[in-house]
């Protein structure tokens, strides 16, 4: 994980995500599933690319279902965007990352 994306978990995610200002994109994963590796590289690059206008942060679904639960995830990689603390943007699976900022930029304002 580089240093712009930081890992979240259930005890921390109310603090980081639900309660945060601006934008916040959660990418819901687990080590075992091939789409999530695939889709890493790309949150990465976006987080990089987008720094001080989007927050990145990953929660492994397998240690912290709590929040994968409340937020419905059925489905992994799921990537969910929060604007000042609520969710505005789900993607479910694997997207190149033109079509991921596609569905970013319009709640960068």
């Amino acid at each position: 994980m580089s240093n712009v994306v930081t890992a979240v978990s259930d005890t921390v995610f109310e603090k980081e995500v639900e309660t945060g200002k601006g934008l916040v994109l959660v990418d819901f994963w687990a080590t075992w599933c091939g789409p999530c590796r695939q889709v890493a590289p790309i949150v990465e690059k976006i987080a990089e690319e987008n720094a001080g206008k989007i927050s990145v942060r990953k929660l492994d679904v397998d240690d912290n279902q709590h929040t994968a639960q409340k937020y419905g995830v059925m489905s992994i990689p799921t990537l969910i965007l929060f604007k000042d603390g609520q969710p505005v943007e789900r993607l479910v699976g694997y997207m190149p990352k033109e079509r991921l900022m596609q569905k970013i930029k319009p709640h960068m304002v």
